[in-house]
């Protein structure tokens, strides 16, 4: 299991899994369960690049990210290894 600590967000961490480019397993630690749970379910078995894609840049409110932004950056951060 992969671990992303998260910048700026109220969720604390971010855990997921790769397979085969695809994206599994993703939990969110601490932040809004419901909608947490719920985009946790949605991109589970995406291609890790079209998650990117959707997520990225989105923002919360006045933060200049989002949880799922942060997924997006912990996604493009492993691409990167």
């Amino acid at each position: 299991m992969i671990e992303y600590k998260t910048k700026g967000v109220c969720s604390t961490k971010i855990q997921f899994m790769i397979k085969d480019d695809i994206l599994k397993d993703v939990v969110f630690t601490s932040g809004c369960n419901g909608n947490l749970s719920g985009i946790s379910k949605l991109v589970q078995g995406m291609k890790v690049e079209d998650v990117i894609n959707k997520l990225e840049n989105i923002e919360c409110g006045e933060k200049n990210t989002s949880c799922p932004a942060q997924l997006a950056e912990a996604l493009k951060q492993q691409l990167k290894k």
